[in-house]
């Protein structure tokens, strides 16, 4: 296990406006290669220097064909002085005192063998990403302060505070929908509310195409991802 791994500061190889190396995330698998959770670079640096973890790297070949390769804290630092030569603008980079390394995408616990959470927590951001920062009655998209979260069946008509029965709406058409159901008010739904399948933070996520090699841990999945 490599000694004195101090993050100094960040390369941001990426393109402009996706942030720093340190913004970036990382996806946890299980030994079982499950997805289990996002951590942020520090976090997953710090799990690969204690020896909790490998990195899984997905190579694809001349013929389009993709592989996975596994890689301890060591062999990662040796793979990443290579492919700061022939493809640097491919990573995120980060500078330690005494040399680069590339930020993982996926790592992979050595020993955790729990499957992963199967319910998509109900919270304000989960319900913010489903809907993704749009007013579900005018469709226009806010910054999270300038929306509201909206019982289509008014709890004074009987509506639950329930995945499908709440929305993002903006103040606008708050005060206009006020204590209504959305036909009382003949106003309409841009899409029905459902509880996601997954955590709608990571479809965000995987927008970002420094993500493509989550994909194939994900979308053939039932699991969701939590974040921590």
């Amino acid at each position: 296990m490599s000694d004195g791994f101090v993050i100094s500061h960040t390369i941001p190889s990426a393109p402009a406006g996706v942030g720093s190396a340190l913004g970036a995330n990382v996806l946890v698998l299980n030994k079982f290669y499950q997805a289990i959770r996002v951590v942020n670079v520090r976090r997953a640096f710090a799990m690969l220097c204690r020896e909790m973890a490998e990195v899984v790297h997905i190579e694809t070949d001349a013929q389009g064909q993709s592989r996975w390769l596994n890689y301890n804290f060591d062999d990662w630092r040796e793979v990443s002085a290579l492919k700061s030569q022939f493809e640097p603008d491919d990573h995120d980079w980060i500078h330690t005192v005494r040399f680069q390394i590339a930020v993982p995408r996926i790592i992979r616990l050595l020993g955790y063998d729990k499957l992963p959470r199967q319910d998509v927590k109900f919270n304000r951001r989960n319900i913010y990403a489903r809907d993704g920062n749009r007013c579900q009655y005018c469709g226009r998209k806010y910054p999270t302060t300038e929306l509201s979260l909206d019982h289509v069946i008014p709890r004074s008509q009987g509506g639950r505070t329930t995945w499908e029965n709440i929305v993002c709406c903006c103040v606008k058409c708050n005060v206009r929908k006020g204590g209504r159901t959305p036909e009382q008010a003949r106003m309409h739904l841009v899409s029905k509310p459902v509880k996601p399948r997954r955590s709608p933070v990571i479809n965000i996520r995987l927008a970002d195409e420094r993500y493509w090699s989550w994909k194939q841990f994900l979308d053939n999945a039932y699991w969701t991802v939590e974040l921590k």
